[in-house]
């Protein structure tokens, strides 16, 4: 009776233990975001590119983690600098990812003092798309070229983003590389540069072609240059500029474009929950509905996934030190 009693005791403290641990056991890979909710920081105020990728991506996540839920915050603000330092310093338990935009290569490169990371020791989930970089005009405007564009002898207004957004940190670089006559006018998030286009507020812009491609269909603007992609009839900027700086500054651009629409989380997610989140994303961006969606809405696919986006956004932050002075010379160097 003794030792049927200690078998039954044994037994059921086995029991026990088993109910205990397997609820922690379960809690790895996927399975730790079940029941969980996922924040997917957008640096951009809603509307715009970053804003409609970021809703597609983290609809189609949550799909792929069952049980997760996954809610957008937009955080605009000073380039995508706000959301960026957010993702980074937030608790890096795979609840929070985001997107930015890759300007923020340039602000760490040059040392701007308002970057709060290192983006070489983030946790990198994706890229959706290689988005190459264009100059739009107004369709209103007298310029045609590059070259009308450098012979004005009044500037013109460009709208850009923030300071610290690449559109603002490219749009310096070009006017100083190029000497061109235009006036930076920051603070068009979105579609308000789009908007002040067609008001005649702005005569112009540098911005991802994706942004602008039915905004031009449409009429309102033409593309005189651009950096990168296949330019289908409009002229690569780097057969326009034939000095050397010019010409290291516009590849550095060039090498940008390649790595659009990024998504990321902060230092240190567990291995298993990283590995959960690049497969989640990896399904998205697989799923016809999503491509079927993001053709609709005029947005190019062309993800790639996890270590591969980590090596490109280190070899993008691996530039020698000519261009570096550059880059730096460009900006002015370091700003808050």
């Amino acid at each position: 009776m003794g030792i049927f009693s200690g078998a039954l005791r044994f037994l059921a403290l086995a029991a026990l233990s088993a109910a205990v641990v397997r609820p922690a056991m379960a809690e790895t890979g996927a399975d730790f975001f079940k029941g969980k909710t996922v924040t997917y920081v957008v640096s951009t105020k809603p509307g715009g590119g970053y804003d409609a990728y970021a809703r597609l991506i983290a609809e189609y996540m949550q799909k792929y983690l069952p049980g997760s839920t996954f809610v957008v915050k937009n955080m605009p603000g000073a380039g995508h600098l706000i959301g960026a330092n957010s993702i980074y310093a937030s608790e890096p338990d795979g609840l929070t990812i985001g997107t930015f935009n890759t300007g923020l290569i340039y602000n760490q490169l040059a040392g701007l003092d308002a970057v709060q990371f290192d983006l070489a020791r983030m946790s990198w989930i994706g890229k959706a798309a290689s988005d190459p970089r264009v100059i739009v005009v107004a369709k209103d405007s007298p310029v045609k070229t590059l070259e009308d564009l450098r012979a004005l002898k009044s500037p013109l207004n460009f709208a850009t983003a923030g300071v610290g957004s690449a559109a603002y940190v490219e749009t310096m670089i070009l006017k100083n590389a190029l000497e061109l006559p235009i006036r930076v006018m920051t603070g068009y998030d979105g579609n308000d540069d789009q908007l002040a286009m067609r008001r005649g507020e702005i005569g112009g812009t540098i911005a991802s072609r994706s942004s602008y491609e039915t905004f031009v269909d449409n009429g309102y603007g033409r593309f005189i240059a651009q950096i990168g992609g296949d330019p289908a009839g409009v002229p690569r900027l780097n057969a326009l500029v034939t000095e050397p700086a010019a010409k290291k500054l516009v590849a550095l651009i060039r090498s940008q474009g390649e790595i659009s629409r990024l998504t990321a989380g902060p230092p240190g997610i567990p291995e298993d929950r990283l590995q959960a989140l690049r497969e989640a994303y990896r399904k998205a961006l697989d799923d016809p509905e999503l491509r079927e969606k993001a053709e609709q809405l005029g947005r190019p696919l062309d993800p790639a996934y996890g270590q591969d986006v980590h090596a490109l956004v280190t070899e993008a932050l691996d530039q020698p030190k000519e261009t570096v002075k550059l880059l730096k010379d460009m900006l002015g160097g370091g700003r808050s």
